[in-house]
């Protein structure tokens, strides 16, 4: 399936144009541990940088990965051409509402009607 290539040297590329990597990654990790290591690698001077695994979209080929897949699975059909893969980075992180409701435990009932 892979053409004997059990590693991928991937770049990240964030929204300002900035990229961290490149780095080799072997063919059979998941998504989610890419993500761990761009929250771990995120430069210290950028504000608004991820937390959770969950605040992370990785795009590639157009299409967004998804955290149970591996690297091996979400390579593109052009991915057999040698070189540095770029994997796009769009941060999400929790709005206000969303972080009040996780830290509400009231907010998090539900409150039903029975007719």
């Amino acid at each position: 399936m892979l053409g004997g290539q059990d590693q991928l040297e991937i770049k990240f590329r964030l929204t300002d144009g900035s990229d961290i990597g490149p780095r080799n990654f072997p063919a059979a990790t998941s998504v989610a541990t890419l993500k761990e290591n761009i929250i771990a690698q995120w430069p210290k001077e950028k504000e608004n940088g991820p937390r959770t695994v969950k605040d992370i979209k990785l795009i590639s080929a157009g299409r967004i990965l998804e955290n149970n897949r591996t690297v091996g699975e979400c390579r593109s059909p052009l991915g057999d051409v040698p070189g540095v893969t770029t994997m796009h980075v769009v941060v999400q992180p929790p709005t206000e509402k969303e972080i009040k409701l996780a830290s509400d435990p009231k907010q998090n009932k539900c409150l039903c009607t029975i007719l």
